[in-house]
């Protein structure tokens, strides 16, 4: 599992790997709270469970990490822990984060440009262009 960045024109961008989309989902996350540089206060921490519901592992992607970034806007918080669990379309997610300490740089939305998870040697392989 892991991801990198990539370069883009006009947005930033994250190539994610990992072996099966649960993973793939979570280092996502992880990709993109490094590339917002968020810093979380540890003595908040907190869980919280969210549920979604796809046509396919793309919209699951989407929908799991604009929640990500509706709760970094909205609320303060963010998420470093995941346990996800996938069955068919439907996604079951228990996350464990805390209060913004410091954000870097501000995400506004996951795009679903040229967005295609794909099977690679990694295992599972997809590119995320996220609007700043």
């Amino acid at each position: 599992m892991g991801f990198q960045e990539i370069p883009h024109t006009a947005d930033w961008a994250l190539r994610v790997w990992a072996d099966d989309l649960a993973g793939l989902l979570a280092e996502s996350a992880r990709g993109m709270n490094a590339l917002a540089g968020l810093v979380i206060i540890q003595d908040s921490r907190l869980k919280r469970k969210i549920d979604f519901e796809g046509v396919d592992g793309e919209s699951l992607l989407v929908a799991f990490l604009s929640e990500l970034v509706y709760a970094l806007e909205q609320e303060g918080l963010a998420f470093d822990q995941f346990d996800l669990r996938i069955t068919g379309h439907k996604l079951a997610a228990e996350m464990a984060g805390g209060k913004i300490g410091s954000v870097a740089r501000i995400i506004k939305a996951v795009t679903w440009h040229n967005l295609k998870i794909e099977r690679t040697t990694r295992g599972l392989e997809v590119e995320i262009v996220f609007d700043v």
